[in-house]
């Protein structure tokens, strides 16, 4: 599906020792009415090669079942297409928040995903995402649960994990973002 941006990806990765084995692509319907973007493929999603196939993708799936929107009819990817950790005392690798600059690199890819899929809903799973898709300053605090333009914030389903009180917020915005799209058939 990504042609030249996956090329120039793996070209960029390849000095940081990321090799293609390490990466993580979208998933689902390619014609896809909706998209969400997370911020990073884990351990899980690794081994899988699938987005959201671990905790916060059970989180994800129980929202979404609860609102009636079903995940095959949607196309998951992340914002960076690889598992960024960081190496604890132990020696076990544990997941960490991308950096500016892996959000960069990866980048050019996401958005060619977006404009060869064409969605008409994009949802930006947490802080990352929605910089990556919006390049602002907004903080996913600021406009969870609201449309802006083309593009849906939530909070990502990780948050929920914890920061229990979160849920009944995370419920509320799924049932706005279901509200959206079956105004859409």
């Amino acid at each position: 599906m990504i042609s030249a941006a996956y090329k120039n990806l793996i070209s960029k990765l390849q000095p940081l020792g990321i090799s293609e084995d390490m990466l993580v692509f979208g998933d689902g319907r390619q014609d896809a009415s909706v998209m969400l973007i997370g911020e990073a493929p884990g351990k899980d999603e690794v081994l899988q090669k699938k987005p959201f196939c671990g905790k916060a993708g059970k989180n994800l799936d129980e929202f979404l079942a609860a609102t009636g929107i079903r995940r095959e009819e949607l196309f998951i990817t992340n914002t960076v297409k690889f598992r960024p950790y960081k190496i604890g005392a132990s020696g076990r690798k544990s997941n960490r928040p991308p950096t500016k600059k892996e959000i960069a690199i990866c980048r050019e890819c996401l958005l060619e995903e977006i404009r060869i899929l064409s969605p008409k809903i994009i949802v930006t799973l947490g802080n990352t995402a929605l910089h990556a898709v919006l390049g602002d300053d907004k903080t996913i605090g600021e406009v969870h649960g609201q449309l802006i333009g083309n593009v849906f914030a939530l909070y990502h389903p990780a948050s929920i994990i914890y920061r229990r009180e979160l849920a009944p917020v995370y419920r509320k915005d799924m049932e706005k973002l279901a509200a959206i799209i079956g105004g859409m058939q």
